[in-house]
């Protein structure tokens, strides 16, 4: 992997929205109407930061039906393994925005965001 890549890689994960999506990412894929609610944010952020982590080769996006969903390749699991393990994972583990955006995926899960909001919005133009 050249040098570049590597240096894009840790400017995505060096803000800390970015390294909240990408925690999220590693748990499980997410469509945008989750990252939303679990986040706390507008759609036009958290699209900015999906492109990043896209540019990056942290995150893709496939379609599902008329939505997208965003999950970690295959290819970038192994790395992501290793940056989020050992002490790291521990230090994450303790934040507040973690503690917090993993009971936010709980509720997330629990209230079946993706078909009670994604189902009801209206189709995107050009869906």
């Amino acid at each position: 992997m050249p040098l570049k890549d590597v240096v894009a890689i840790f400017k995505a994960l060096a803000d800390p929205t970015r390294l909240r999506i990408s925690l999220l990412l590693h748990e499980r894929e997410l469509c945008v109407c989750e990252l939303m609610f679990i986040l706390g944010m507008e759609q036009s952020r958290v699209s900015h930061h999906m492109r990043v982590l896209r540019e990056a080769g942290l995150a893709e996006d496939v379609r599902d039906g008329r939505w997208i969903i965003y999950r970690v390749p295959e290819e970038a699991r192994p790395l992501l393994e290793g940056l989020f393990a050992g002490p790291l994972r521990e230090r994450i583990g303790l934040s507040r925005e973690a503690s917090g955006d993993a009971r936010q995926l709980e509720a997330c899960i629990r209230e079946n965001v993706r078909g009670r909001v994604c189902e009801t919005r209206p189709r995107p133009e050009g869906s």
